[in-house]
């Protein structure tokens, strides 16, 4: 019962979004009316998946943690995508602000199927920790396209934060080679939980140590192709592991 009411609300939040986008171009009444619908179908979507990874019970918590990381990135991308629409709000069709709502809007479609996929697979043992997999390079993907952005973070850290953080993805590889190597289904979804968080904290350091004041426009080119390049090797090794 908890999936046909995750994918009753999941339905209503899309229409909620096509609301979002479309209010844009509209008054502010119903852009307003859109972001409360919205928010309001948000929360009845958190709860519901919280009380579907309840009922896994407690024996099975990286599973869980799987459904309530999907409901986070949805929301994540509700919230930007509201911030999208109220830059976007009386603009021109072709102003550049119209793109990043377009961009913004399909983030969410993506977040919301994943998040679908993720309660179907649930329901699968077998596919389990191939979804997870496969949830966490989508999610890697989406967190590595707002480091590239031109987006300054909101606030710098030293260099060794940023240093200490790459200890993070050394574990995570570890665990993902051995994932690999044994197949079973619950080492994937651990390794899925621990690498998304391992590669997410390594981006948000790398970025803020790179805006430091004491660090040159070089160098902080460098950091930020470093950052890049290794993300995108942990990917392939993600995407290894997914084909074994």
């Amino acid at each position: 019962c908890y999936r046909e009411n995750i994918l009753k609300t999941a339905k209503a939040l899309v229409e909620d979004t096509k609301l979002l986008v479309s209010g844009a171009a509209s008054s502010q009444d119903k852009l307003a009316q859109a972001a409360q619908s919205s928010a309001n179908t948000i929360t009845q979507l958190a709860e519901v998946v919280k009380l579907g990874a309840a009922s896994l019970g407690s024996d099975d918590p990286e599973t869980q943690v799987v459904l309530i990381n999907a409901i986070k990135d949805v929301a994540k991308a509700l919230s930007d995508l509201i911030g999208a629409t109220k830059g976007a709000a009386s603009k021109p069709a072709d102003d550049p602000s119209m793109y990043q709502l377009k961009g913004a809007a399909k983030v969410m479609v993506t977040n919301v199927t994943s998040l679908l996929k993720t309660v179907k697979a649930v329901e699968d043992e077998a596919t389990r920790g191939t979804r997870a997999l496969e949830a966490t390079i989508e999610y890697i993907k989406q967190e590595l396209t707002v480091f590239q952005s031109s987006e300054v973070p909101e606030k710098t850290s030293s260099p060794e934060e940023s240093i200490r953080m790459t200890k993070g993805i050394t574990m995570a590889t570890a665990k993902a080679v051995a994932a690999g190597n044994s197949c079973r289904q619950e080492d994937v979804i651990a390794t899925a939980n621990l690498s998304r968080k391992a590669v997410a904290d390594m981006l948000t350091a790398c970025k803020q140590a790179s805006y430091h004041p004491e660090v040159s426009e070089e160098v902080r080119e460098r950091a930020l192709r470093f950052g890049t390049e290794c993300t995108l090797g942990y990917l392939e090794l993600l995407e290894h592991v997914l084909l074994v």
